[in-house]
């Protein structure tokens, strides 16, 4: 495998991996740059949208070439993207080699998400309960948020896990998580129902989408800026379908 080949390859595994783990666009952009620029590659350029990645650059003797790779799953795991980084910065000062930093971007990319699946739903539950409170909800409202926080996170993984259709599963999770909100006041689990409510979507809200289409449409890319823009809207729609569903079927 020649130089270029390699160092295409490495820098669409880098690529890859921050962009599906929720590096903003510009970030991955400048980090293929600079490690192709760092393999003494020149004429070096990447276009990143939210689905896709190409990247070109010129090798002596044989010319331009250029490769594209298609981003379908995206998770949220800043972890990866900042040991992508420290990989991209070593590869640059020169503290490893092209076969070094291709080796360590496989053990991110094959490494597990940086906490448990149990650890998740826990910390949405918490994240329920605690919304719940700082809304204006009483001490009591918290074990019903706390309870249809966690719900709404399995039923959030889960349904995405398997059918693969991240706004339905969103779709799913807000209704679920409405529903047993609701089930839990009608059994005089908690009073404030509005509360609740709230506190249990607060985990579902696209915050990383939000912040990073904001930093993509000020840093000029607008292509990424805006796709991202829509895929934040239609999971806050769908979200919103889903609660006024549970709202206007069991209120």
């Amino acid at each position: 495998m020649g130089k270029a080949d390699q160092m295409m390859d490495i820098c669409l595994l880098a690529g890859e991996i921050m962009l599906t783990y929720g590096a903003e666009t510009y970030r991955v952009e400048e980090t293929l740059e600079r490690m192709a620029k760092a393999a003494d590659l020149k004429n070096v350029h990447s276009f990143v949208t939210t689905t896709g990645i190409f990247i070109s650059f010129e090798e002596e003797d044989r010319g331009d070439i250029m490769q594209m790779i298609r981003i379908d799953d995206r998770y949220y795991d800043l972890n990866k993207v900042t040991l992508v980084n420290q990989v991209s910065r070593e590869f640059v000062i020169g503290s490893i080699t092209a076969d070094e930093a291709y080796h360590q971007l496989r053990r991110i990319a094959l490494s597990p998400m940086n906490y448990p699946i149990w650890l998740i739903h826990l910390a949405s539950g918490i994240a329920g309960g605690g919304f719940s409170y700082l809304f204006g909800g009483g001490v009591k409202d918290t074990l019903p948020a706390f309870l249809a926080g966690v719900t709404a996170s399995i039923l959030l993984i889960e349904v995405e896990r398997y059918l693969r259709v991240k706004f339905f599963a969103e779709f799913i999770a807000a209704f679920t998580g409405g529903a047993v909100a609701i089930a839990l006041v009608y059994f005089g689990i908690g009073t404030n129902l509005n509360q609740i409510i709230i506190g249990t979507l607060m985990p579902l809200v696209p915050g990383v989408p939000l912040t990073n289409a904001v930093r993509d449409l000020m840093s000029g890319d607008l292509l990424a800026g805006v796709s991202r823009g829509a895929e934040a809207t239609i999971t806050s729609l769908s979200i919103a379908t889903g609660i006024a569903l549970a709202i206007s079927l069991f209120l």
